[in-house]
């Protein structure tokens, strides 16, 4: 388990799914924006920032080649982390060929699995939340493939203007990878990540589990000491998590209280 000790005065924020490039790049263009606004505001007092995954709607890294666009996202990312404001990045099923590009160019740390984290006595596991519970079936034999190397290996031999083209198709296209089946609420009983959480309290426990992948900001008690916690996302909600050290609680960033 991983400890920070939080500064006095600063927060922890947490923040996930903002698929940025979906449906296409002059469409998310706004909700860019409204990104970058947010982690401009939050710097001031910001003292760890998570990211939990699907930043952007795909993303994969050849060798040489990342992919176009993003250039407000990955400045402001760029200019946090040199301010040197902590910044972790977890893999979701939209970006998971990450493969060193923010470490080396960034200075971010990226998870490809859940992690746990003690801030200032309080402990978290922290996680994008795809393939987790006992449900998400379809989408763990997809993850299969796309985490296999040889398949891997196979895709990087395409140009990337054709490998970035189909990959982005694919990604709106089909639902298990889009989301778009993750959009509503099951119930308590049937929310396989609160579910996936309950069973880990099981065998020790935890103060808070946060995921994104659900596209909807929820907050359940899983027990009188532990609570589950679903970002939303940038795409309808705006919202995110916000820790100052004590509480944890989910916040809207207002849409109409930024400048395009």
């Amino acid at each position: 388990m991983t400890t920070l000790d939080l500064p006095r005065g600063k927060k922890v924020y947490f923040s996930s799914d903002n698929h940025l490039g979906a449906p296409t790049m002059e469409q998310s263009m706004p909700r860019e924006k409204k990104f970058v606004a947010w982690l401009d505001a939050i710097k001031e007092d910001a003292g760890v920032i998570f990211l939990l995954g699907d930043l952007f709607d795909f993303w994969m890294e050849y060798k040489t080649v990342v992919p176009k666009g993003f250039t407000r996202t990955l400045g402001k990312l760029a200019e946090i982390s040199d301010a040197g404001i902590p910044i972790y990045f977890f893999v979701g099923n939209h970006d998971l060929w990450m493969n060193g590009y923010f470490e080396e160019e960034l200075g971010i740390p990226v998870f490809h699995k859940p992690q746990q984290f003690n801030i200032n006595g309080t402990t978290f596991f922290i996680g994008h939340g795809d393939g987790l519970g006992p449900d998400d079936k379809g989408f763990k034999r997809m993850k299969k493939v796309f985490t296999n190397p040889i398949a891997q290996w196979f895709f990087r031999w395409l140009h990337p203007d054709i490998g970035v083209r189909l990959a982005k198709h694919l990604s709106v296209s089909n639902k298990l990878i889009s989301g778009d089946d993750d959009a509503n609420f099951l119930g308590e009983e049937k929310e396989w990540l609160v579910l996936y959480a309950k069973r880990k309290l099981e065998t020790q426990h935890y103060d808070h589990f946060i995921f994104g992948h659900r596209h909807l900001p929820l907050e359940i008690d899983l027990n009188e000491k532990s609570k589950y916690t679903n970002l939303g996302d940038w795409v309808n909600y705006y919202t995110y998590a916000v820790f100052d050290g004590e509480n944890l609680s989910l916040e809207k960033f207002e849409a109409d209280s930024l400048s395009a």
